[in-house]
């Protein structure tokens, strides 16, 4: 633990952060999650997409359009994609708004993913992806390590679209969106430490952050900075746990539901996974840390922040109305009682974090009035 106390000791001076410096307890380390991406495996070729990638919605609007009215409108081509943004949703048929409506017309299937290889977990235990009581029959991934049994339908949902895809804007936007605003960050506390880099028994915590990241002057998070929790009335409004361990420096934990913090693409939300598990591993300064979290994620929650994109939809390229049907398709699970359809995406996601100090103010408060 030295070696981290020494690394934090040597950050505080630069911490500008308006909340307290409390000490944190040397049985805790924690992490603020800076990047979020989905785990897309992307071939040289593109082997995984056959058919290519997605048609945009302003594909689809340009030509539904008659020759001479198109011309008239996009002043042949010349009126910016800005310009237009607002004519290309509104193209249900009583000029609805097609992402915030995409049951009203009916696109071209979106095209999915229907490569062999993929990130994850095998979430349900199955080895063919069976049905099973809380699951809706599914294809599996092999992993490129060769795990077999891989669930993840989010990357067979969105990995032949381009705004999820390496480069993409869709989760890049939301990511920056995050470390521009301070909105949706995610904390994350282990408790029950012994040795930074094996103990057999920690616990887990998922907080989100009320302060701003504290930059370098790269623009990077500045590692061993503090920042304080959401609360309502002295108490915290997130706070889920999971069991875990510590290995060489790896944490891995048990598997339960965790409600997190959501905020980009124009929007805020409070997901839940289900089934999540988290695997981090811890550098040897214990300042940074990369991993993966792997669950299932609520579909119409994922739908709606879809269908808030905004104009990050011009250059993600694909459709609300296609992606839409396809989620529905292949949603695997968690089935709704009434219908037997499934209402979850398993789904697996890639994180880099920071360490940090989290702040509880009432506990921290009682701390540092001994």
């Amino acid at each position: 633990m030295r070696r981290f106390a020494a690394a934090a000791l040597g950050m505080l001076s630069l911490n500008a952060v308006s909340a307290p410096v409390v000490a944190q307890d040397p049985a805790t380390l924690s992490f603020v999650i800076r990047d979020w991406y989905t785990a897309m495996h992307e071939s040289k070729f593109m082997d995984e997409c056959p058919e290519g990638l997605n048609v945009g919605n302003e594909a689809y609007w340009w030509y539904e359009l008659p020759r001479k009215e198109r011309a008239e409108i996009t002043e042949n081509g010349f009126k910016s994609h800005a310009s237009r943004y607002i004519m290309e949703m509104a193209r249900g048929p009583n000029q609805e708004d097609v992402c915030m409506n995409p049951t009203s017309i009916f696109d071209p299937p979106l095209r999915v993913v229907e490569g062999r290889f993929g990130y994850g977990e095998n979430l349900d235990g199955t080895e063919d992806g069976h049905a099973t009581a809380k699951t809706c029959a599914h294809k599996k991934f092999v992993s490129p390590d060769g795990k077999t049994g891989i669930d993840n339908q989010m990357y067979r949902l969105v990995g032949c679209t381009f705004g999820w895809r390496k480069s993409g804007m869709v989760e890049l936007n939301a990511n920056e969106s995050r470390g521009t605003s301070g909105l949706g960050m995610i904390l994350i506390e282990i408790t029950g430490v012994k040795d930074p880099r094996n103990s057999d028994d920690v616990t887990v915590s998922f907080y989100r952050s009320i302060d701003q990241y504290t930059l370098d002057s790269n623009g990077r998070p500045l590692p061993f900075s503090t920042y304080r929790i959401d609360t309502l009335d002295g108490k915290a409004l997130y706070g889920d746990s999971l069991k875990g361990r510590i290995k060489d420096g790896v944490l891995t934990t048990a598997r339960g539901d965790v409600t997190i913090p959501y905020y980009g693409t124009n929007n805020f939300m409070r997901p839940v996974i289900k089934d999540m598990g988290l695997r981090l591993e811890i550098a040897a300064d214990g300042a940074t840390a990369s991993g993966m979290i792997t669950g299932y994620y609520d579909m119409e929650r994922f739908l709606y922040s879809v269908g808030s994109t905004g104009q990050v939809i011009q250059t993600a390229q694909f459709s609300c109305p296609a992606m839409y049907v396809a989620a529905h398709k292949l949603a695997d699970g968690y089935p709704d009682p009434k219908t037997g359809e499934c209402t979850m995406l398993s789904g697996a996601f890639k994180i880099t974090a920071y360490s940090a100090f989290v702040l509880h103010p009432e506990r921290d408060k009682r701390q540092a009035a001994r």
